[in-house]
């Protein structure tokens, strides 16, 4: 079992796979690793990245990394669980750019609903703080939901009325 990931651990990660990747991508992190980076969680249990383009080449880096670093990587990102949002990728921040890559918080927005539907503990203080500290907005949440909503039946672990009833109480607190 590795160690959990801290802000140093993270940023090294990023520089090294700008290093050992020559073509030209985009890399972005979610859950705990923004959490971290944002610095409202001192560490994480994994790194969740979404590459593109997925290439042999940084797979082959990042099964390199997981060892030389000793950090845990997932391939996961809030498109995975919930559809997609319009426009995720504009709303990405960028992070810093490392080599060839360029490194980014994935889109706000999906997290929080991502998070919002899964509904842990540490997922609905992700939310607040994501709210808290002005990342995302409650009105542009909710257009977003509604936004995908029609596309839930795609996700039969969804139920749409469940979930939307979660993201309506997001909003009332």
């Amino acid at each position: 079992m590795r160690e959990p990931s801290n802000k140093k651990k993270i940023e090294k990660f990023m520089k090294e796979l700008g290093r050992m990747t020559k073509k030209k991508g985009r890399v972005y992190l979610t859950g705990g690793a923004t959490a971290v980076l944002l610095d409202w969680r001192d560490t994480t249990i994994d790194i969740d990245i979404k590459p593109v383009p997925e290439t042999d080449e940084i797979f082959r880096a990042i099964a390199e990394l997981k060892n030389d670093i000793d950090i845990n990587i997932e391939l996961a990102s809030p498109g995975e669980f919930i559809p997609p949002l319009p426009g995720w990728e504009d709303r990405s921040i960028l992070i810093k750019s490392e080599g060839s890559l360029h490194f980014f918080h994935y889109d706000p927005y999906a997290q929080a609903l991502a998070k919002i539907e899964r509904g842990h503990d540490q997922d609905q203080k992700d939310v607040h703080e994501l709210l808290s500290r002005g990342l995302i907005n409650r009105e542009t949440l909710l257009s977003l939901f509604e936004s995908i909503r029609p596309q839930l039946i795609r996700y039969p672990a969804i139920d749409p009325e469940e979930f939307e009833a979660k993201v309506r109480e997001v909003l009332q607190t």
